[in-house]
This record gives C-alpha cells, sequence and structure tokens, in this order.
C-alpha cells in the first residue's frame, strides 16, 4: 500500500469526515484511585476521556441544525428558551432553510448551552457518539423512547461517548493525586483545587471573566451582562482549572451526569451562576432531578474513551513500519 493511502485511510479513522463539532477532552488518569472519605464518591477503575468544557451554544447549534434540519422538533432538542431567554443563547427561525433554522445569539456561541434535560443530552451524546451528520440520536450510547423513564448506558465496543458517570464527574472536579492535596486525602472541597469557597468571577460585556485566578468561579449572580443580573459566561475564561485541565465544574452552568439517584431522578453537579452561595460547588452537594427537567442554569459535558486508541496507535505503528519499508525498498 502506498504511503499517501496509508495516510489517508488514518485520517478517516482519527476524524471522522461527518464530524461537524469539535470535544475538547482532557485524560483522567491515575486508574484505582480511592474513592473520597468523606463522601464514597470519585474511585475510577480506568483512565477516561472528559470534557474540558461545557457543551457550548456553538455546539448544540451544529447539532440542532444536523438532527432537526426541518424544525421539527419532535424530541424535544430545542427549548423556545433557548431563543426568548437573554440567557439563552440559540435562536429559531423557522423561515430559514433546511439545515439552518438555528442559529447562535450574540456573543453566545462559547456560552454552555442550557435549558437542556437529560434526555437532550443524551440524544447529543448518541449523535456524537454515532458519528455526527444525519447519525441517529435515539440509539448508540442511550436508547431512547420518548422522554421518559430512567434510562440507563449501554455497553459494548461502540459506545465511546457518554454522559459522565457520578464518580467520573466527581474524580475529574475534584480529586488531585499530588502529595497533600485536599490536606492529605487527595480530594478537594471545591473543584477549583482550593478548600477555601472560589472568589465570584466577574464578567466584561460580552461575558468573559474579568478577574480570572486560581480559585474563581461564576456563581452569586456575579456575571452581570447583557442587562441581567447574573448569567452564563465564556467557557474557561475564570481560568480555575482542576488536576487533569477540566474548566467550570464549578459554577456557570450546573451539569448532569449519570446517576440514578431515585427511581424518577437524575443527578447534577457543581452549582451554577445562580447558586446564591458556595455550598452547591462543594464536594458534599449531590442533587436531583426529573430527567425532563430544563432550566437556564442546567448543562452538560461529555466523557469518552481515552485517546489516542489502542486501535489507531497500532494502526499508526503499521503505517510507520511500511513507510520505512517502503523508503528502505527505495533507497
Amino acid at each position: 500500500m502506498k504511503t499517501t493511502a496509508i495516510l489517508a485511510l488514518l485520517a478517516l479513522i482519527i476524524v471522522p469526515a461527518s464530524a461537524t463539532v469539535t470535544i475538547d477532552y482532557v485524560t483522567v488518569g491515575n486508574a484505582g484511585n480511592a474513592a473520597d472519605p468523606l463522601t464514597g464518591y470519585g474511585s475510577v477503575s480506568y483512565a477516561y476521556n472528559i470534557g474540558q468544557y461545557e457543551v457550548t451554544n456553538a455546539q448544540y447549534t451544529e447539532f440542532l441544525n444536523a438532527a432537526d434540519p426541518t424544525g421539527a422538533n419532535p424530541n424535544g432538542i430545542y427549548n423556545a428558551s433557548m431563543g426568548s431567554d437573554a440567557r439563552g443563547g440559540i435562536s429559531y427561525n423557522a423561515g430559514a432553510g433546511a439545515g439552518s433554522k438555528y442559529s447562535i445569539k450574540a456573543n453566545m456561541g462559547n456560552k454552555p448551552v442550557n435549558y437542556v434535560s437529560w434526555y437532550d443530552a443524551a440524544r447529543f451524546t448518541n449523535w456524537v457518539n454515532n458519528g455526527q451528520g444525519n447519525a441517529s440520536t435515539e440509539i448508540g450510547t442511550y436508547t431512547l423512547s420518548g422522554n421518559t423513564g430512567i434510562i440507563t448506558k449501554n455497553s459494548g465496543s461502540s459506545v465511546t461517548v457518554w454522559l459522565p458517570s457520578e464518580h467520573e464527574w466527581y474524580k475529574a472536579a475534584y480529586y488531585d493525586p499530588t502529595t497533600g492535596a485536599g490536606g492529605g486525602d487527595n480530594y478537594w472541597q471545591y473543584p477549583t483545587q482550593s478548600n477555601s469557597p472560589p472568589t465570584v468571577g466577574t464578567v466584561n460585556i460580552t461575558g468573559d471573566i474579568t478577574n480570572p485566578g486560581a480559585n474563581v468561579a461564576n456563581y452569586n449572580n456575579g456575571a452581570d451582562w447583557n442587562s441581567l443580573n447574573g448569567n452564563v459566561s465564556t467557557i474557561g475564561s475564570s481560568m480555575a482549572d482542576n488536576y487533569f485541565g477540566t474548566a467550570d465544574q464549578g459554577g456557570n452552568v450546573a451539569e448532569w451526569n449519570d446517576a440514578v439517584i431515585s427511581v424518577s431522578s437524575r443527578g447534577f453537579r457543581g452549582g451554577s451562576w445562580n447558586s446564591f452561595d458556595f455550598d452547591s460547588m462543594n464536594s458534599l452537594a449531590r442533587v436531583s432531578i426529573t430527567p425532563s427537567f430544563e432550566t437556564d442554569s442546567l448543562g452538560f459535558r461529555l466523557a469518552s474513551v481515552p485517546e489516542p486508541s489502542s486501535l489507531v496507535l497500532s494502526l499508526l505503528a503499521s503505517a510507520c513500519l511500511i513507510i520505512r519499508r517502503s523508503r528502505r525498498d527505495l533507497a
């Protein structure tokens, strides 16, 4: 096989041609870590990837235009409040052409999507897992049948993207393997590598945090912009990353996880822009609500298998070997 053909094949494997949304992931390592002795959460026996940022309005708009090109919205993946509420970031235009009915509002593309239910998050997850484009939103990581009931993650090698479990979300938010971290138990109380409550973030006229720092979060209605008392802020602009590199796991929007808290509710964590105190960001704060719930302060991020996968590494190694042999033969 020619070198150019090998490289083209690898490019198709690494970046699917149908992909329109790029998710920035960080790898959460230190597999087999102990749970937080304070709560019992955070132990994960494997390495995994988790979204560095919350899913944004720009990413969700791409999803809407691909998954619902005619604007029929049969599964309720678009909430009209995304357009009518100044804290929402996505407009709908029934008169626009197919595949372009949804658009990003000014200064809102890099803000976390909100007004999404757990089911909406699961459909976005299925779409990403299945290759995007015109991929199914109803099967894949989750098998959905309407917006009812508790739906659990499917198993198997075809599942490569999912909503983080509570343990996965918790580990990325609070765990730190550094000696002495968290006072010696390797878990911080807040998802900013701190046992002290974060400083309230303030913003400029486009929603960027203006007082970034290692222990800053968007909460307590501090992000006053767009003529609002409290609002979502630009992802990552607080610059308060966790040990593994995630941003905004404290404040901005609270985030759905995959936990089943009771027979009829799903978990979410992290607090939001309108959390009036810092307790909602504390590792002790475990919250749940019906999975159909949608509001201006609740969003999500994704988790995935670690990359590069063993398959890609194997193919790369094979390709390099073939390339070296081809060059040797030409010498």
